[in-house]
């Protein structure tokens, strides 16, 4: 009978520059941050609750400034954002967050009643990864936000 081998795991190798800082540490735990940039205050309800019951953290916007200046200072895992919006409407912001190098790696759902395949494009042209159109089925929405955040 071939005998194994087994390695020993221990923590002298502590001292040696193998550190980890605390702040990785603890934002490996946090769950995934989603903003929510909507005008209409019941869709922001119905998705923050949706989201918040999956696990995820929620941030949430009623126009494209606010809700720029949340991406910027908050970095979300992903961005929900509504076509319409005052300030800055959901085209504008989503082309202005893939502008900059420190969030165009944020990924954007657009949620819009906006459903003609010419909008579907022109969210995509300014870097959009999916969109849902409203009426909006929470599971589906669920779904395609897992998928993004591989969770």
């Amino acid at each position: 009978m071939p005998q194994s081998s087994t390695t020993a795991l221990t923590f002298s190798d502590a001292g040696a520059g193998l550190s980890w800082p605390m702040d990785d540490w603890s934002a490996a735990l946090e769950p995934p941050t989603v903003l929510i940039a909507d005008d209409d205050e019941d869709i922001r309800d119905l998705v923050g609750t949706r989201l918040r019951a999956a696990g995820y953290r929620t941030l949430t916007a009623s126009d494209g400034r606010t809700a720029m200046a949340l991406a910027v200072g908050e970095r979300p895992s992903l961005v929900l954002l509504d076509v319409c919006m005052p300030g800055l409407d959901g085209l504008g912001f989503c082309y202005e967050l893939h502008s900059s190098p420190e969030t165009a790696n944020i990924p954007v759902i657009f949620i819009s009643g906006r459903g003609e395949p010419a909008d579907m494009d022109l969210a995509r042209v300014v870097g959009a990864e999916d969109y849902l159109i409203k009426p909006l089925d929470p599971a589906e929405l669920l779904r395609r936000v897992q998928l993004l955040l591989g969770h």
